[in-house]
């Protein structure tokens, strides 16, 4: 648990047992590292007054090659909270290593800002930026995991339920990033995890055998089928996303088709338990992954998720922040 921090403290001085230099994805995490991302997200939550000054100084920037709105905003509006500022570059096509080679970036900001948060299509290019460069870098999502999104998920299950362990949590659509990331939410919190998908829309196996690697320690069930009806029988919560994703809207007929009978309404909620909630990263497809019906029903909280994202957020960036300054030019340790 985190006592209270005040928030100048000192940069070179880590916050309690978090010692990570970036977040890339869900498997850099150990249970006891949500848990402090957590119990700090609600600290910021509840008391914001007193970390307006925890990035003073501070620059970060955003590089996006994808567009956002949650995203965005919820980083920009966090840094500033914090008293850090925010830049943001959008990239269009040819991408973030489109104009010269990803280490000469890396290499660059370090000598500039504090921090970069990045929004790609590649998580190589995640994983590459951290390697390079000897500042935080932060995953803002791409194809394989959505960290942020699923730690602010979780983060809103814990404020409903309490303790999400050995809640269910089922998870209806395509085996996409945010589902990798929930599921590796889910197995460190010792929460239990559904996944249902159309035949050929699965998880990454690589990415299953992570989750169920540490379920074994934490005692969550990790389950993945094609059956939607099996998959929220009895659940706590039901979630779902966009059929077609960025960067795959020429396959958006095909899926329409294939993903219809996983759309969440009305009579797929009844099958959960009666205190289930409904979840959405947003932005949903009305009439399509989920009914309007669902979607503005008291059972959804897909807008306290969104606040969420700023809070846990600020507790990523804060906790990043107070791992000090590594020497520029200087390359990490590889990341996986």
């Amino acid at each position: 648990m985190i006592s209270a921090i005040p928030p100048m403290r000192p940069a070179a001085q880590p916050l309690n047992s978090f010692a990570l230099s970036d977040l890339l994805s869900i498997q850099d995490l150990s249970p006891s590292d949500v848990r402090e991302i957590f119990d700090l997200a609600r600290m910021i939550k509840s008391r914001p007054a007193m970390f307006q000054g925890a990035l003073a100084g501070k620059q970060f920037v955003l590089m996006f090659e994808k567009p956002s709105l949650r995203t965005r905003i919820t980083f920009e509006v966090g840094i500033t909270k914090l008293g850090g500022h925010a830049m943001f570059m959008e990239y269009g096509a040819g991408g973030i290593e489109g104009r010269e080679k990803l280490a000469d970036v890396a290499h660059n900001l370090e000598r500039w800002v504090d921090g970069v948060i990045l929004r790609t299509f590649k998580h190589s290019t995640v994983t590459g930026m951290a390697q390079h460069a000897s500042i935080p870098v932060i995953n803002a999502l791409t194809e394989l995991e959505h960290p942020c999104q699923a730690l602010a998920d979780y983060f809103t299950l814990q404020e409903k339920f309490g303790d999400v362990t050995g809640i269910k949590l089922a998870f209806v659509g395509d085996g996409n990033n945010v589902a990798h990331s929930l599921m590796l939410t889910a197995a460190a919190l010792g929460s239990n995890f559904a996944l249902a998908t159309p035949v050929g829309y699965g998880p990454d196996k690589n990415v299953v055998k992570a989750a169920q690697k540490m379920a074994a320690k934490t005692g969550a069930r990790i389950e993945i089928s094609n059956d939607c009806k099996a998959a929220v029988a009895g659940a706590d919560a039901i979630y779902t996303d966009v059929w077609a994703s960025m960067g795959q809207e020429s396959e958006a007929a095909d899926r329409d088709k294939l993903f219809r009978e996983f759309q969440v309404n009305r009579g797929l909620m009844k099958l959960a338990s009666p205190r289930a909630l409904f979840l959405h990263c947003l932005p949903a497809h009305r009439g399509d992954e989920v009914t309007d019906e669902v979607l503005d029903s008291a059972q959804s909280v897909v807008f306290d998720e969104a606040e969420n994202r700023l809070h846990v957020q600020n507790a990523i960036l804060v906790l990043l922040a107070s791992q000090g300054t590594r020497h520029p030019g200087r390359m990490k340790t590889a990341h996986a």
